[in-house]
């Protein structure tokens, strides 16, 4: 999520600034308090292949929701 949510912001700055709709600053602000948040915590520091690298190790525990 922090992945995802860095590369949009970095998108919408490389777009430009154009007339936003209040749905879109809406948007802005949910995605400023997210990175906010998230990169206050360890899930800042992960990669996709340390989850997966997790994902595998966790998979011979047969672990249940």
């Amino acid at each position: 999520v922090y992945q995802l949510l860095t590369d949009l912001k970095q998108q919408r700055k490389e777009s430009g600034k154009t007339k936003q709709s209040s749905g879109q600053q809406n948007l802005n602000t949910i995605m400023y308090e997210t990175l906010k948040y998230i990169s206050k915590t360890p899930c800042r520091y992960q990669s996709p292949e340390t989850v997966r690298e997790f994902l595998v190790a966790m998979k011979d525990q047969k672990l249940t929701k």
